[in-house]
Parts: structure tokens; sequence; C-alpha cells
């Protein structure tokens, strides 16, 4: 039986020139304290990937939340089963544990209501929402939890 459809929607040429200048500042330790440049090993063709991401942190775990849907960063971790995040001269390398469809919601809950102004098109629940409200949604959104394996600066 197949799993769930997998969907990513894509950027559009201004968001990708956003998020290039967003990882060119968050590279060098400028911009918002919950972004970091993810930078992921891609399962095809091994290069390095970076991208800007926004971490959530509930009940002293983070997580990185890919609200576009399945997207190339998300499939390439899921693969690698690790990331490195880069802010400024710190690097944390860190393992990625999928979370369960079923233990989303309060994440993506939390997520959204951090990030509205930034993701809310990507959520078909508006912020502000039970986490129940978020159960429908949550196969179709990766979430992982982030577990730090060495940090550098």
């Amino acid at each position: 039986m197949p799993g769930p459809e997998r969907h990513e929607i894509k950027a559009s040429s201004s968001e990708r020139f956003f998020n290039q200048l967003m990882g060119f500042l968050v590279g060098y330790g400028i911009g918002p304290r919950y972004m970091r440049l993810l930078q992921v090993r891609g399962r095809k063709s091994g290069r390095i990937f970076t991208t800007p991401v926004n971490l959530i942190v509930l009940d002293g775990r983070r997580y990185l939340v890919a609200a576009r849907g399945d997207t190339a960063w998300s499939r390439n971790a899921r693969v690698s089963g690790e990331v490195t995040l880069k802010r400024g001269a710190n690097l944390d390398r860190c393992r990625v544990v999928a979370i369960p469809d079923a233990d989303k919601p309060p994440i993506l809950k939390a997520f959204l209501d951090a990030y509205a102004s930034q993701v809310q098109r990507f959520f078909p629940v508006k912020a502000g929402s039970p986490a129940e409200a978020f159960r429908e949604m949550a196969p179709q959104a990766p979430v992982f939890e982030l577990q730090s394996m060495s940090t550098s600066s």
C-alpha cells in the first residue's frame, strides 16, 4: 500500500532570492536568532546543499519543520540522518530523527504560531488553531527532532 502523497510547494523567484540573502546573512551570524543555515548532503549527488531554516524549540527539544512539504532538504536529511546547522562561525552537527505523524500536531502548531507571518500560506490551518486541527495535515509535513552530535565555533 503506498504511503501518503508527498508534495512540495516550490519557491517563487523572489522567495529564492530572499532565501539566498537570508542564507548569506545567517552564514555570517546576522539575522534573527531562530534562523540557521542548514547544510545537508545530497542523497544522489553527495554535494552539500544549504538553505536557511527556522528552528522551533518545544519543551527543551529542537525541531525542524519543512513548511513547504516534502522538500529536497527534508528528503536529503531523512536519507543521510544528519545535518549541520550554521550560524556565523558556529557549527552544530545534528542527528535528525523523523517525528511520527501522531506526534507532529503540537510541533506544527508551535511552529506556525511562532512564524505565521512567514509560513501561514503553506498551512491549511490558521495560526492559533488547537493542536488537534493539525492532525490531518501531519502526513504531508516533515518534522525532525535535532540531536546534537558535536559543536564547534
